[in-house]
């Protein structure tokens, strides 16, 4: 997959928020993200495509080829599928852009309360893990929609990341939601749920 990302960089890409390998290894001193060598070497010792096929592959239930082309055919058909959304964490990972897909889940789960005091309990936890500034895991947002979130965390409402989970969903759906379509990933898990997967090729 690496190969597929050698001619992107972040000022011709539509939104900065993911970055490949080679960018951040050659403009990591520019980088504010944290811990980015870590996640390097992370991903280096670790053959992330290969277990997820392999997850595919060895389950009682898989995708059929029919569930997979669906994941085509919008982002909503990728994110509701339990195996096309696993496949998309982990090509977001490779684009050192996770948060985006953390954060969205989180929000999917926050929307489900209904104590006050989980929803401000869970609403600190979301501020402090992805919307502060030099949060761990920070996502791009505006500083409108960011000091919105601010306002409401005193009493927060089941929608209170409303706005920050469509932005951050746009993000995916217009950004790396293409490429994950056009990946080697994507194509091999094709080819897994019609019978003639094959190991993944470097």
């Amino acid at each position: 997959m690496r190969r597929n990302f050698v001619s992107l960089s972040p000022r011709s890409m539509a939104f900065t928020e993911c970055l490949t390998p080679t960018e951040l290894l050659a403009d990591g001193k520019g980088l504010k993200r944290k811990n980015w060598r870590n996640r390097i070497r992370f991903l280096l010792k670790t053959n992330s495509s290969k277990s997820v096929l392999r997850l595919i592959q060895n389950r009682s239930y898989r995708p059929s080829a029919d569930d997979v082309n669906q994941w085509a055919q919008s982002l909503d058909k990728l994110l509701g599928h339990k195996y096309g959304k696993a496949a998309f964490c982990i090509f977001l990972k490779s684009e050192f852009c996770e948060e985006n897909i953390e954060f969205w889940t989180a929000c999917e789960d926050f929307r489900t309360l209904t104590s006050h005091k989980e929803l401000v309990s869970k609403a600190s936890g979301l501020y402090e893990d992805f919307i502060k500034s030099e949060a761990p895991k920070e996502i791009n947002l505006d500083f409108h929609t960011k000091n919105a979130i601010v306002q409401s965390l005193h009493d927060p409402t089941a929608t209170s990341f409303l706005a920050a989970q469509r932005k951050v969903y746009s993000l995916m759906e217009n950004n790396s939601y293409p490429r994950f379509i056009q990946s080697d990933l994507y194509k091999e898990l094709c080819a897994v749920a019609r019978g003639e997967g094959k190991h993944m090729k470097h």
